[in-house]
């Protein structure tokens, strides 16, 4: 893509991230790699050029303007903290408006005392997941630099939430890249009806994200995976609100699930970022939670002891490990699609908010999940299933002790029920065979919270007594 190198702002600029080489790029140029190393870059900024307030109470103001549109998204409610682009080029359509629940019933759950477990509903998106948090900030960038066409790889939720930005800004050409049988309907159907051009490939997202780089290169389209730098900058936000709703006060834990690692990075940074300028006292500790069948992180954290080091992490070590992947044909594989990744594409910025925030890394058996899945839905909050990877992730935790009952913990619910609903029809099911189809090959055996219907004949007498012996 022909772009030019213009800066969008006097505050901001691109950084890479390696100490080794830290070369700075206008925020006016398209990159998604370090053109000198190849190290992921981060949008960054000059504070002093900035207009910071003394305070995160500042914030609060801008709640009794709600006909600025700017104000009204949760996004760009926090310019301030991501000034990157003007703020007559800014492209919102309202996101941002997630609730953070306490939810003590889910609480008992994992094991926490009452009023310690609160679930940040991302669900509430547009789109219905997280992804729009980052795409309202990855389009603003698009539409500084003149993008005419915008591309991603996706399990579902970016491919849902790009072809919404396009549809609704009328600015850009949606594309998007998926896998061979590796998205739900209830996010292929949003991609579908947004009008986006949808290609499937044969292969898995880590297969997608490699032509969709390749694509986006040769024909000049703009990148809006994670790997994009301004798209992290809008996932920032969602602790932004999360200390809103607690009042400005740090929480103890913050619980993510794991795939393409963007969240957990963009999270880290935040509140490195919030610590820096002496915005908040201390930073939360992190727990990344991955699904058992595509446990990259897990692996490489836990079991070969890689970490952040400085900004050298022990690269022959990461790459030892991917070529095993490769020379095994090794897909990743599990229920919670969403985080279905064995290639993140973020793993380095994630094990530095890990060292930030004295982080752990876990994984969750799609069993797990599905559990705890039918924990937050009983408590009134439907999820998919890799949303349900957190408050999973977060009770192995506290079984091992490492998150106290007295702990207060903020669980990310990344994306609504609806977006997988065959997986939760599967786990409430009657039928053994549609259980076994769509949950068994993933070792799934029980339903353990299972609310099934109940089959009667079509006769007001057993209706009745089917309520009354069910009551």
């Amino acid at each position: 893509m022909a772009t030019s190198v213009n800066t969008l702002t006097d505050q901001a600029y691109q950084q890479c991230t390696s100490p080794d080489c830290g070369a700075t790029f206008d925020t006016g140029e398209v990159l998604t790699a370090c053109p000198q190393c190849g190290s992921l870059l981060d949008v960054a900024y000059d504070w002093d050029r900035a207009s910071v307030p003394d305070s995160l109470r500042w914030f609060e103001q801008k709640w009794a303007r709600r006909n600025d549109p700017l104000c009204r998204s949760g996004v760009w409610r926090f310019y301030e903290l991501l000034p990157f682009a003007p703020p007559e080029k800014i492209v919102t359509i309202g996101e941002g408006q997630t609730p953070l629940h306490l939810t003590d019933g889910v609480g008992r759950y994992i094991g926490l005392n009452p009023g310690q477990l609160f679930l940040q509903y991302e669900g509430m998106n547009p789109s219905g997941s997280f992804k729009d948090n980052g795409m309202t900030a990855a389009f603003t960038h698009a539409r500084t630099i003149g993008a005419k066409r915008a591309a991603c790889a996706s399990t579902g939720n970016t491919s849902a939430s790009l072809a919404l930005y396009c549809c609704a800004s009328k600015l850009m050409q949606a594309v998007i890249v998926i896998g061979s049988g590796k998205i739900s309907y209830g996010k292929l159907s949003q991609a579908l009806d947004y009008g986006a051009l949808t290609i499937q490939i044969a292969g898995d997202f880590d297969d997608a994200m490699q032509r969709v780089r390749e694509v986006s290169e040769q024909l000049g389209i703009y990148l809006v995976n994670s790997v994009n730098p301004f798209r992290l900058e809008g996932q920032k936000t969602i602790m932004y609100r999360v200390l809103e709703s607690l009042g400005w006060e740090v929480p103890d834990w913050i619980v993510v699930p794991g795939g393409n690692l963007g969240n957990s990075s963009a999270f880290g940074k935040a509140f490195h970022e919030l610590h820096e300028l002496g915005l908040i006292d201390r930073l939360p500790r992190l727990a990344v939670i991955n699904a058992a069948g595509a446990d990259t992180l897990h692996q490489l954290y836990n079991v070969h002891q890689v970490r952040w080091n400085d900004g050298r992490p022990d690269s022959a070590t990461i790459a030892s490990y991917f070529a095993r992947l490769d020379s095994a044909a090794t897909k990743a594989d599990t229920i919670a699609s969403a985080i279905e990744i064995n290639r993140p594409v973020n793993l380095t910025k994630c094990l530095r908010a890990l060292d930030w925030c004295d982080g752990v890394v876990r994984e969750a058996t799609d069993q797990q999940i599905l559990d705890a899945k039918a924990q937050v839905g009983a408590n009134g909050f439907g999820c998919e299933p890799a949303s349900a990877a957190s408050v999973a992730g977060a009770r192995l935790l506290r079984e091992e002790g490492v998150v106290a009952p007295s702990d207060r913990v903020v669980c990310i619910l990344t994306g609504h029920q609806l977006k997988d609903p065959t997986a939760t029809v599967a786990y409430h099911t009657t039928d053994q065979d549609e259980f076994n189809r769509v949950l068994g090959k993933r070792g799934v055996s029980r339903a353990a919270f299972a609310n099934r219907a109940v089959k009667v004949d079509n006769d007001l007498d057993e209706i009745v007594r089917a309520i009354q012996l069910n009551s």
